[in-house]
């Protein structure tokens, strides 16, 4: 059994959904059993997030402009791929039965003026389900006995919404009841990726991109032969291709290589998704879509000694600097923590964070799509943080400042790489470059080092680090 996990980008638009259909058309003999996981179609999720944003904010003309936005978007991907009405007017009755529910959830959203993790979650996993039932009723007309379930049925998961936990034995339980009986009978399940369930049927999300760590779940609890992660470029590389064509391409990672790239940020694989497929030995492939006839990159446990081994550069734009603070005689180290809770709780994503003591302050790195709903989560935090706290209490008066635009850019060695450690190598060739350095974030060994400079410096620095560190193909 296979496993295919298609990401946003080949999930983009009709031309990328007939694309998809033909991957997994063509598989060999071999391969027919499969089981396919997707997520949302591109730029779903984000549209989704931001209506229930612009929901809590009371913002009804935005928040109806993306169920709209939503509506057409699909529509318009379905009436390309489902010629045949027995296919189209379902798929149809499906979109407007779901996209009501979602009006209407916004507008109780609206009503009560605030935005929870649980109601979050209710509204972000409708994308899944969405691409779910077009994608398998695509298959279907392509002679594929395909069938959309939502993963709400088969990942049982704790409470902790918007980053849940999976409660294995259950999962498992059910994928075996549920999923086997199905594949036995030469059915393809199309299962929604990213979205779960607790023990009470309510909706939670695995965090996002969290469709990798759906189907990893999926693929461990199915024992399957093997997983495939689609994307949008040939695998894992040593840099991003859109900053370097030059690129390489890692073609072999252990597991624990592969988790600590995820770990830094490579887009192209969930950080949690190594995991779940380690104890059954499941190997993984990432692969293009676009480019379906290229290996990609494998990930094994133990790959084999003569690969090339190289480090990479790990970047990320569009990214807002957020500083937390308060006079010298309020700040508090419990002060970072409480930012930091209120913020996870909200959904926001944190991506780096760096606190200087002797400037009374917290720098915190996050997407800039998320640096409203931020601060209006800050600015709302409120009520005692520690015993001995009052609402009045000095410390909790916090300084909100919106530094620059910014990006982060990591780069993830491997131990012997060579002499000198690959973190003394980067802030070398920082130096030489020039660029400033407005925070860093790095563990205790040599292999790894985080930094965040200004936003209109990331292509250059990338350039010249690629180079430096004698990565070009």
């Amino acid at each position: 059994m296979i496993v295919h996990k298609f990401g946003g980008t080949s999930l983009g638009n009709a031309h990328c959904i007939a694309s998809i259909a033909d991957i997994l058309t063509a598989h060999p003999p071999s391969e027919q059993s499969v089981v396919v996981v997707v997520s949302a179609m591109a730029g779903v999720t984000d549209l989704l997030i931001g209506g229930a944003r612009a929901a809590a904010g009371n913002d009804e003309a935005t928040y109806r402009r993306v169920v709209e936005t939503l509506h057409k978007k699909h529509e318009e991907a379905a009436d390309v791929l489902l010629k045949d009405p027995t296919e189209r007017e379902p798929f149809q009755q499906y979109l407007d039965t779901h996209l009501n529910r979602l009006d209407r959830l916004l507008s109780s959203v609206a009503v009560l003026g605030e935005l929870t993790a649980r109601t979050s979650d209710a509204i972000v996993c409708i994308g899944e389900q969405l691409s779910a039932n077009l994608l398998a009723a695509v298959l279907r007309t392509r002679g594929e006995n395909a069938e959309a379930i939502s993963a709400t049925e088969l990942i049982v998961t704790d409470d902790a919404f918007a980053s849940a936990t999976p409660l294995l034995n259950a999962t498992n339980r059910n994928l075996k009841e549920r999923v086997i009986p199905r594949v036995d009978a030469g059915i393809v399940p199309v299962i929604t990726g990213y979205i779960a369930a607790n023990e009470q049927g309510t909706p939670t999300t695995l965090g996002r991109s969290g469709s990798d760590y759906s189907a990893a779940i999926i693929a461990a609890g199915l024992e399957a032969e093997e997983i495939r992660i689609w994307t949008d470029v040939d695998g894992i590389l040593t840099a991003d291709p859109n900053i370097v064509p030059a690129a390489r391409v890692l073609r072999e990672l252990s597991y624990s290589e592969a988790e600590n790239l995820a770990r830094f940020g490579a887009e192209v694989l969930h950080p949690r998704t190594i995991r779940p497929i380690i104890a059954n030995g499941i190997p993984l492939r990432i692969l293009n879509s676009f480019n379906p006839t290229d290996p990609g990159t494998f990930i094994v446990a133990t790959p084999h000694p003569e690969r090339e081994r190289w480090p990479a550069i790990i970047s990320a734009t569009g990214l807002s600097l957020i500083s937390v603070g308060t006079s010298e005689e309020a700040w508090r180290l419990s002060m970072a923590s409480r930012a930091l809770q209120r913020l996870s709780e909200g959904g926001v994503k944190v991506l780096m964070f760096s606190q200087s003591y002797s400037e009374h302050n917290l720098n915190l790195v996050v997407r800039e799509p998320d640096q409203a709903h931020a601060l209006h989560i800050l600015h709302r935090a409120s009520g005692p943080g520690l015993p001995g706290e009052t609402a009045n209490d000095p410390g909790r008066r916090w300084r909100l400042d919106t530094r620059e635009k910014v990006a982060t850019v990591s780069v993830v060695g491997v131990p012997g790489w060579n002499e000198i450690g690959i973190a003394s190598h980067t802030f070398a060739a920082l130096g030489k470059h020039g660029v400033r350095v407005i925070a860093v974030a790095q563990a205790a060994t040599e292999d790894s080092v985080s930094f965040c400079i200004p936003a209109d410096r990331v292509t250059d620095t990338v350039q010249f680090l690629h180079r430096e560190l004698g990565l070009e193909a």
